[in-house]
């Protein structure tokens, strides 16, 4: 039945084989059940209730994407946006994480659309592939100031703005020893470096006293808190109008791109041949939908897939695997309440190290090119603000090619994204 559903021989694979897929892929994106809630928490939600969210929302995410379309790829809640819903719509503009999550299932539904109707693929199209480089860029710059800070690396300072913080405290050197620990792991190709990662850090917090032990293993615990909590009214407001876009661009450009890059490294997306990214854009969407009700941030398709691939995954029974593991965590609720920001702090770090790679891509040669991708990625950090990063790069990018006598180079997509930004800066203020 199994072979007959997902075509296991066809893709010159076993159940034996997507099941080790899962597994590898699993503990490779497993850190987000114990960072989500730490960062989704600093907003007022209920810790254990996000992580609850955040289980569930993994596992139906997966759910969807290995039976709707059949491909081995992981979903949970996306790290960049859940510090952007946190950090910068509930902490700095002053919405309401209810609120928040209301944006968030009104992308979803907006992502939708885009994907049934097409428009997604001339979104894409018309942006240009230096600002989507710099976009994962300024995301990982964003993440990286919060794990410093979170961490106590970095600290406020009244004549510099930011300064290098005490490191004799120890929470900030067990930090310093995780972020280590993860990327040694990592170099070494050990499966689940990040998990295991955060997991020395937290028992060795416990063993120092920096941290309380809550136990391991428990029945999971309410979500209510956090079920069908969204605002969509609030959501409606004037102010977060702008916040929308930005969920829904990021959104697109990091479901499409790992999507894209997931299957073509597992072969199911070849030159002249049918494929099933749509439907993979649908689950994407749809899982974006159950998250935001369940009380997350959005939840999208997971780039730590390709290690399951490279184990040798290539069906949907994969991501079937990722799920059912998801629903296992969910009794670790104790164990993930003993988590200090000490031990999420440096995987933040590490993520955000890896997306900077995407800096390579950017055409550092053209000008018009090169400097909205930098402004793009430098605004995000340094305003605290994704929206802001892509604010200044789509209106920078716009008026460079006008200005150079090139505006025929800008797509429509992108004129349109920079007016959008453009109206928010004249017309609403703050955030």
């Amino acid at each position: 039945m199994l072979d007959a559903f997902f075509k296991l021989k066809e893709q010159g694979t076993s159940v034996r084989t997507e099941v080790i897929a899962g597994i590898t892929t699993f503990l490779t994106m497993a850190y987000i059940i114990f960072v989500n809630p730490e960062i989704l928490s600093t907003t007022g939600m209920d810790r254990n209730a996000v992580f609850v969210a955040t289980c569930l929302a993994a596992a139906l995410g997966s759910l969807i994407m290995g039976l709707v379309a059949r491909w081995p790829i992981g979903m949970a809640p996306g790290m960049g946006l859940n510090a952007f819903f946190a950090f910068t719509v509930v902490a700095t503009m002053g919405f309401t994480w209810q609120q928040a999550l209301g944006a968030v299932f009104i992308s979803g539904c907006i992502f939708l659309l885009l994907t049934v109707t097409g428009v997604r693929s001339w979104l894409i199209a018309g942006i240009p592939h230096s600002m989507r480089s710099a976009i994962a860029a300024g995301i990982g710059l964003f993440l990286g100031i919060i794990a410093l800070k979170s961490s106590g690396i970095v600290v406020a300072s009244p004549a510099t703005l930011v300064t290098l913080g005490s490191l004799k405290e120890t929470g900030t050197l067990l930090a310093i020893l995780g972020f280590f620990i993860i990327a040694a792991l990592d170099v070494l190709k050990v499966r689940g470096a990040i998990l295991i990662g955060i997991l020395v850090i937290t028992a060795l917090s416990i063993a120092l006293g920096v941290s309380k032990f809550g136990g391991v293993i428990s029945m999971p615990p309410s979500i209510l808190p956090t079920f069908l909590q969204l605002d969509l009214v609030g959501a409606m407001h004037a102010g977060l109008v702008h916040v929308i876009l930005v969920f829904v661009l990021v959104e697109v450009f990091d479901a499409t791109g790992t999507l894209i890059g997931v299957a073509k490294r597992a072969g199911l997306i070849q030159p002249d041949k049918p494929n099933r990214l749509g439907r993979a854009l649908l689950a994407d969407s749809s899982a974006i939908l159950a998250g935001s009700l369940l009380g997350t941030s959005s939840t999208t398709a997971y780039v730590e897939s390709v290690s399951g691939v490279q184990a040798g995954g290539r069906t949907g029974l994969t991501a079937i695997v990722i799920a059912i593991l998801f629903l296992a965590a969910l009794f670790f609720s104790p164990l993930a309440g003993s988590v200090p920001v000490y031990a999420t702090a440096p995987a933040l770090l590490y993520v955000a190290c890896l997306m900077m790679r995407e800096l390579l891509e950017v055409e550092w040669d053209d000008i018009t090119e090169a400097a909205p991708a930098a402004l793009t990625a430098l605004m995000m950090p340094f305003t605290y603000s994704i929206a802001n990063g892509l604010a200044f790069g789509f209106i920078s990018y716009c008026a460079l090619k006008t200005l150079t006598g090139r505006p025929q180079q800008v797509h429509l997509a992108t004129w349109l994204v920079a007016v959008l930004f453009v109206v928010r800066f004249a017309f609403f203020s703050g955030g």
